[in-house]
């Protein structure tokens, strides 16, 4: 037990400097998040904005483009009508010519009917020229309202590159972000998968070198039999010392982690496969929830707060080891502890 303590007083003298170098890492994982979700928002209101410009530019591209097609279509048949004026006109021309140069040599009656019919094509030839005249300027509306309209849909184009090569810069640019961030992240948990194998070490320290004791991945794991008797969920006396081993350790994390910061000390009941049915325990899953909340019990009792602990219970739904052996059997029976954000 001397010995214990007085290596439990040597590691105390780097764990001050740990927690600080540990939170300061966390800080600057936060502070690089909310950086990027608010470049992220800003960013994403722009491109939804320039989205939304694109396809109303779009629309009134295609609004035009058919306006367009149309007044083409009109110009098309006044030209036809202008054709069809003018080659009336010529007939009309001619037939009259003809009409004058026969008239002298016919009788007097016969010169008065065409005297008469010559007067009647001359009005039509008016006509046909006040026709024409009106379809010539017609035409030429049409041609100014064309130009009109090729001249916007220029401007419009032009309008649309402008605001897709924008948006093609935010999507560069939010791209670059994000792959810089990623970087940036990705250091950051290379460091922080460093500072958590301290954290560990530190806890094997505390809890010394017990073969049911076990470092797994990114958590401490602890067999039931450490902690309970046989189907119960009662802390046995020395697993009350081992959880205030872990409560003294996780009280001085607490005091040092800043309070804006949301993180738990998750506590994992797992039970092996075979059935349990009591009164108290009707399932396997009763049985694993009431051990991990027997845990944070004991830690809130050791003043650890509340809000920074999660109890879960498993049952047998996660095993270590699916063979049906006693030495799987007591493997699969455990507490694990996770130190992980909220």
């Amino acid at each position: 037990m001397a010995l214990a303590r007085g290596r439990r007083d040597s590691g105390m003298n780097y764990w001050p400097g740990f927690v600080d170098a540990l939170s300061t890492l966390i800080l600057g994982i936060i502070f690089l998040l909310t950086v990027f979700v608010v470049v992220q928002f800003f960013l994403s209101q722009e491109v939804a904005g320039k989205d939304t410009a694109l396809s109303r530019l779009n629309a009134q591209i295609a609004q035009l483009t058919d306006l367009l097609a149309l007044e083409k279509t009109g110009k098309v048949s006044l030209e036809d009508e202008l054709a069809r004026v003018r080659a009336s006109l010529l007939t009309t021309e001619d037939e009259r010519d003809r009409l004058k140069s026969a008239a002298p040599a016919q009788v007097p009656a016969t010169g008065d009917d065409a005297q008469r019919q010559v007067g009647e094509l001359s009005g039509a030839l008016d006509t046909e020229k006040r026709l024409s005249a009106r379809a010539l300027a017609q035409v030429e509306v049409l041609n100014q309202q064309i130009s009109a309209l090729r001249r916007q849909l220029a401007a419009l184009e032009a309008t649309l590159d402008v605001s897709e090569k924008k948006d093609k810069e935010s999507q560069a640019r939010i791209a670059e972000l994000g792959q810089r961030l990623n970087v940036a992240l990705a250091e950051k948990v290379k460091e922080l998968q460093r500072y958590r194998s301290d954290f560990f070490g530190r806890l094997r320290l505390i809890l010394g070198n017990r073969p049911d004791i076990k470092e797994v991945g990114d958590r401490f794991v602890l067999q039931s039999e450490v902690l309970f008797d046989a189907g119960q969920a009662v802390l046995r006396p020395e697993g009350r010392n081992e959880i205030e081993k872990i409560a003294a350790a996780l009280a001085e994390l607490e005091q040092q982690i800043p309070t804006d910061i949301a993180w738990v000390l998750r506590v994992d009941g797992h039970t092996d496969s075979r059935p349990i049915a009591s009164f108290q325990f009707p399932s396997n899953w009763a049985l694993s929830s009431a051990r991990a909340i027997s845990v944070v019990q004991y830690l809130i009792a050791k003043g650890i707060s509340p809000q920074h602990l999660v109890a879960a219970g498993f049952g047998e739904f996660q095993p270590l080891d699916t063979d049906k052996t006693d030495e799987a059997y007591r493997r699969n029976r455990r507490i694990e502890l996770k130190l992980t954000e909220r």
